[in-house]
């Protein structure tokens, strides 16, 4: 395992899905997590006095369902959806998506191998079994941001999305960082994608650690090879912390 920091009891720790609790797959629905991920989770997360919290692309419905019956706090759709410690939830203002729904929808009719994935508050065309057609989605999707500066167009692995610009994973982060348990602790955030280098920023502002899982140029502090190793620190984590 590559050097990645210790956990304590006065750690936060923050974790984005897929590509880094779990193993990516050619869709969103066919992600399949190992069947002791949710009790390590909901260990480390007793462990570490609530203080643990996914940060993730994905809608509340889609991790709720694969982690079942564990409900963490969580930051959903990049921090447009944030289910806090105490279960409250915020919801940003879902931003006009008209054009980028018209935009994904007649792409995908055009090449079936795309998917479309709408959620409350962003759109999303991924072009994982259609490698071959990155750039024409790229300029699809960026196309219809021109109707409205309120959006931000986001790229990440075999996936573009349109999203509000007023949210990212790095603000949801500083949100749970100003709260209980989160608040006075050291935070620590893993990620494997560009949409998480806000994420990462956010922590090492406030004194923590980053950790970019897999390759690729990144502002984190530590990286490690693929999330199975992720996975080993995890177990490892919630070992040390029974000592």
């Amino acid at each position: 395992m590559m050097s990645l920091p210790r956990l304590t009891e006065r750690s936060a720790l923050f974790l984005d899905f897929d590509g880094t609790l779990a193993d990516l797959a050619p869709r969103p629905d066919a992600v399949v997590i190992p069947r002791e991920l949710p009790d390590l989770l909901r260990l480390l997360h007793e462990q570490l006095g609530g203080a643990l919290a996914l940060v993730t692309g994905r809608p509340p419905e889609d991790v709720d369902l694969l982690l079942t019956p564990l409900r963490l706090p969580a930051a959903f759709e990049h921090g447009a959806i944030r289910r806090t410690a105490s279960g409250a939830l915020h919801v940003a203002v879902p931003p006009d998506l008209d054009a980028a729904i018209h935009a994904a929808m007649g792409l995908a009719a055009q090449h079936p191998a795309l998917l479309l994935e709408r959620k409350r508050t962003a759109v999303a065309l991924h072009y994982r079994q259609a490698p071959e057609l990155e750039a024409l989605c790229l300029r699809t999707m960026a196309a219809a941001l021109t109707a409205d500066a309120g959006l931000t167009l986001l790229r990440g692995k075999a996936v573009v999305e349109i999203k509000s610009a007023s949210v990212d994973k790095g603000l949801a982060i500083t949100a749970f960082m100003a709260e209980a348990p989160f608040a006075g602790r050291t935070p620590c955030f893993a990620g494997d994608d560009v949409t998480d280098e806000a994420g990462f920023e956010s922590v090492q502002r406030h004194g923590g650690h980053g950790i970019k899982t897999g390759p690729g140029a990144t502002v984190a502090s530590h990286r490690c090879a693929d999330p199975s190793t992720l996975r080993d620190w995890l177990r490892e984590s919630a070992r040390l912390l029974q000592t």
